[in-house]
């Protein structure tokens, strides 16, 4: 196992110094906090993990969650981790003080809750998914429903999930067929099956509450007639004491990665006697479920930048220690008989190091920026402050949940790389994080949905309103950098990939505009990485231009090669990364259409 699974010292640096948590805290919901706290928050997590996650994370790959009797059979940690989530608050972190919650910044909670990542990706999702379902009933339900579940749930004593995907209809929320049937006593008879429910049941849950997405008989087919539902494991009796509800768990699906983190297949009422809970309004099951999806998607985005950071620290720590081979002199010659290098001092070595931290650090930054929106849409105290930081925030979801995704399972490659044969081996942790990071791209919208969402929703949001506001915070940064004559290059090229976007979109838009909505949409993964090369250019650039004005602070709060280090980093993004998108551009702005199917099918 490594010694180091998170770099601290950059979190907070990001945290605090590029994305201003202080500025947060001014807002009157925060303003019983101050930095000192929340520093000591985070700091409290960071010691929890090191107790009761870290010390487990080979051991949960190595002994999977299984079905077993009708439950699914899970590491004993997941209990301890649960109740402590409770007890730290960090599931209610969040969440009103009315409601039992911390009231603490939603960015400092993911800042938190990133290093609980770090530590052991497979444990997190249990407290997290209970907060989400925790938040779904908070927002939409009635009183009943909040005093009977959310108290339990957010002590970490009852689970939750969130239950949309069905075996006939994947990712495609307009086709479930999961039944609700309403009773003369008020509650609705659920039938129906549920796949890929991460957390779904366990052995440790005294009960686990379900948000069930199913159709109301007789309702409108397609997403309009989805209606949301809180169907419990065990329903409560009158008496306080639980009984069965007919929730059965048929599997456990054995997967490649997070194989700690249970995921199950749920049947609905086979005996004809689950019940369910109306939340909210008939019908508006799937906008009540996205309206929490924001934040789903940045808490993918983080898990993802949090495997790599890990996986980078262990293959840091490797390219430390190895010894191997000898440094190339610039006659093309090795000495025999000086003794071997350290494989960090290869220059392909250092290349895949670099391509690492640009990444994670990038990703990072990326989740902090999301999380930072999203704090100021909930807190704006002007219609229109509201309606920028939503237009921001809607406009870069489908990046920070892809691009951690993708890109940081690109890092991980390189980290196992760097690790050479020993890098394929249980015993070292990269060929583990490797099989971690691999979901990331698939839950909660694949990289193609969320691409789609990218060209097809979100850059024509209210006329482009949204794509023009993020250009502007883009060129703030540029402007900032072309008064340093040594960023000053960089901000031209990063100026250039903007004007770039634009005759990529003059080229594409109006293939929407005939209706032709298929050509339009159909490079729109390579539109997604164009956008996301961009952006994290413009973290890199950001972070490049506190960097260096810290440099000439006699007072700095970090060492001269902490902020050294970052420039370098963003100039090897700029040289490796940002030149990628010349590829991209030519492909987006070829006429041929090979990946729309004709007449004849030609992938055989």
């Amino acid at each position: 196992m490594p010694k180091k699974y998170v770099d601290l010292e950059t979190l907070k640096y990001i945290l605090y110094d590029i994305h201003k948590l202080e500025d947060l805290l001014s807002r009157e919901r925060f303003q019983e906090h101050d930095l000192e706290s929340l520093d000591l928050f985070i700091d409290s997590v960071k010691e929890f993990s090191d107790r009761e996650l870290f010390p487990y994370f080979k051991e949960m790959d190595e002994t999977p969650a299984y079905h077993k009797d009708g439950t699914v059979i899970v590491h004993k940690q997941v209990q301890k981790v649960m109740h402590q989530s409770g007890e730290m608050g960090i599931i209610a972190a969040s969440f009103d003080y009315k409601d039992g919650g911390l009231q603490i910044p939603f960015t400092a909670l993911q800042a938190a809750v990133y290093v609980m990542d770090a530590a052991n990706n497979h444990l997190p999702g249990y407290p997290s998914l209970t907060q989400g379902a925790a938040e779904l009933i908070l927002e939409f339900g009635n009183e009943i429903l909040k005093e009977t579940y959310v108290p339990n749930m957010l002590a970490g004593i009852w689970g939750g999930t969130m239950c949309l995907t069905e075996p006939q209809a994947g990712s495609s929320l307009s086709d479930i067929v999961t039944k609700a049937t309403p009773t003369k006593e008020g509650y609705f008879k659920i039938s129906g099956q549920k796949i890929f429910i991460s957390g779904g049941d366990h052995q440790f849950a005294e009960n686990i509450v379900h948000l069930v997405l199913a159709r109301i008989e007789g309702a409108p087919k397609g997403t309009k007639g989805i209606s949301l539902f809180v169907v419990p494991k065990n329903r409560l009796k009158e008496d306080g004491t639980l009984e069965y509800n007919d929730v059965m768990t048929v599997a456990d699906f054995q997967k490649m990665g997070q194989r700690g983190y249970c995921t199950t297949h749920l049947g609905f009422g086979d005996s004809d006697d689950c019940r369910g809970w109306l939340v909210g309004e008939e019908h508006k099951g799937l906008a009540q479920m996205f309206l929490m999806m924001n934040g789903a998607r940045i808490a993918v985005g983080r898990g993802a930048a949090a495997i790599s950071m890990a996986a980078y620290r262990a293959s840091l720590q490797y390219a430390n220690e190895r010894p191997q081979g000898r440094k190339l002199r610039s006659t093309g010659k090795k000495n025999p008989s000086e003794k071997q290098s350290l494989i960090i001092e290869h220059p392909d070595v250092r290349r895949m190091l670099l391509l690492q931290k640009s990444i994670v650090e990038g990703s990072l930054s990326l989740v902090f920026l999301a999380s930072k929106y999203h704090d100021i849409v909930t807190t704006a105290t002007s219609k229109e402050e509201k309606e920028k930081y939503h237009l921001l925030l809607e406009m870069i979801i489908p990046i920070v949940k892809t691009y951690p995704s993708e890109a940081g399972a690109e890092s991980v490659d390189n980290g196992l790389q760097v690790l050479g044969g020993y890098g394929f081996c249980a015993d070292f942790s990269l060929q583990q994080y490797y099989r971690d990071i691999r979901i990331s791209s698939l839950y909660e919208g694949t990289t193609g949905i969320q691409s789609q969402d990218l060209l097809g929703r979100k850059v024509p949001m209210q006329n482009g309103k949204a794509l023009e506001l993020l250009v502007s915070e883009i060129t703030k940064t540029i402007l900032a950098a072309s008064k340093d004559e040594d960023l000053k290059q960089y901000a031209i090229i990063l100026g250039d990939k903007l004007k770039q976007s634009q005759k990529v979109l003059s080229h594409l838009m109006p293939f929407a505009m005939k209706g032709n909505y298929e050509r339009y949409l159909a490079d729109a993964n390579l539109f997604m990485e164009y956008m996301s090369i961009v952006v994290l250019g413009w973290l890199w650039l950001e972070m490049a231009v506190d960097a260096k004005k810290e440099l000439t602070n006699t007072n700095r709060k970090y060492s001269e090669i902490f902020y050294e280090s970052k420039i370098h980093t963003m100039k090897f993004y700029f040289k490796y990364e940002v030149p990628k998108t010349n590829s991209l551009v030519e492909s987006l702005m070829n006429d041929e259409t090979l990946t729309i199917k004709k007449d004849k099918e030609h992938i055989i």
